[in-house]
């Protein structure tokens, strides 16, 4: 075997080790059915799952390949395509035959082997209409060898090959023809209906309709009839899916984009106590706790006291245990004496005083001990 070869068979095996539901797929049905004969064991093919997008149809599912990451709630969990069920009636296995002879198109064809391969199509044409269509092939390969830079030899050849069903020899010689005459309706036609028949329908449904453009017949529109359906049911199964990848590429990017502030939210939450009193000993203490009152979104109440203060002393265990029952808003406690620099910022006067403040403004204040103040206060402003 060619080392080409050989290096394209190892190619193939890699994808099937990391993509094993490529053996279901109907062009392989051939491979599938010798590793089984060998008493391989084949993984099963991909279930729908319920709920998905499995169209119906007759015949075997095309399986989709390529899953991708990222859902809504977890980004390394799949995107799992569902199958598509198509019409897979005249799908053949591939053609594994040695290359057909192929002529040399830089070479220069006298008029004489011009005519000669005229006559060698004749011959060929005389043939498929008595069913013999080796013969046919025999007597078209010698026209190419006698003129290689014929687009209409090798189109014509090509179609005896997909009435062989040898639709990679089809293709070998429509692509061929195509080089020399990239405007041929016969090898674009050709080409198509050899696709279509290894289940290549997107492909061969683009070859027809190219074909259908430059030279339209009954029989490009009989085998777009079939072709189409499969093509359209792919191409919708691709752009759903392609949809719902950008979706959640989309959702991806808007979480990353608020991670940084999730991250600083959390920071904020983690430099405050739930249902704790914070002492405060100065302003540089001071600021990060309100700036984390801010960001969550919390009441902070900012309260103003001293040891020497009576009024401080009594009311001071009713402010404790309205921290535990109001654990999200973030109870804050500053000695005057002890922080004077906070005590001066806030041009306090008496003690004990409480500012109520939210999203870093004041929005309210109790002066004095008033206990039933305070906790109607708190009440009021933690909803």
């Amino acid at each position: 075997m060619e080392s080409a070869k050989i290096s394209e068979l190892k190619q193939f095996v890699s994808e099937c080790k990391s993509n094993p539901s490529l053996i279901h797929n109907p062009s392989l049905a051939f491979f599938k059915s010798y590793l089984q004969s060998l008493g391989a064991r084949i993984p099963p093919e991909p279930k729908t799952e319920k709920g998905g997008d499995k169209m119906s149809g007759t015949g075997e599912h095309f399986d989709a390949k390529n899953p991708h990451t990222a859902t809504e709630d977890d980004d390394d969990d799949e995107l799992v395509e569902s199958d598509i069920e198509l019409d897979v009636t005249d799908v053949v296995e591939p053609d594994n035959d040695p290359p057909q002879k192929m002529g040399n198109p830089s070479i220069e064809v006298t008029e004489e082997n011009r005519e000669a391969a005229q006559i060698e199509k004749s011959k060929a044409m005389d043939a498929i209409s008595e069913g013999k269509m080796d013969e046919a092939i025999d007597h078209l390969t010698e026209a190419i060898m006698l003129n290689p830079t014929s687009a209409i030899l090798y189109a014509s050849r090509a179609s005896v090959f997909v009435k062989l069903k040898k639709p990679n020899a089809a293709i070998c010689d429509a692509d061929a023809a195509l080089q020399i005459n990239p405007d041929s309706a016969k090898g674009y036609k050709i080409r198509g209906m050899a696709r279509a028949i290894l289940g290549r329908w997107e492909e061969s449904a683009s070859d027809l309709h190219v074909a259908s453009t430059l030279d339209y017949d009954e029989e490009i529109g009989l085998v777009l009839k079939k072709v189409e359906p499969n093509a359209r049911k792919i191409e919708e199964h691709h752009r759903k899916y392609e949809r719902l990848r950008k979706e959640r590429e989309l959702k991806k990017a808007e979480r990353e984009r608020k991670r940084p502030q999730a991250e600083a939210d959390q920071d904020a939450l983690s430099a405050l106590k739930d249902g704790e009193v914070i002492s405060i000993h100065s302003v540089s203490e001071l600021e990060p706790k309100l700036n984390a009152a801010s960001k969550t979104a919390r009441l902070a109440i900012l309260y103003f006291t001293a040891t020497w203060c009576g009024p401080c002393r009594m009311i001071s265990p009713l402010y404790t245990s309205l921290a535990g029952k109001y654990p999200k808003v973030v109870f804050l406690k500053v000695d005057i004496d002890e922080a004077k620099d906070v005590a001066a910022r806030w041009n306090i006067s008496s003690v004990p005083t409480f500012f109520f403040l939210k999203n870093g403004k004041e929005v309210d204040k109790v002066v004095g001990a008033d206990k039933s103040a305070l906790e109607r206060k708190i009440a009021q402003h933690a909803g």
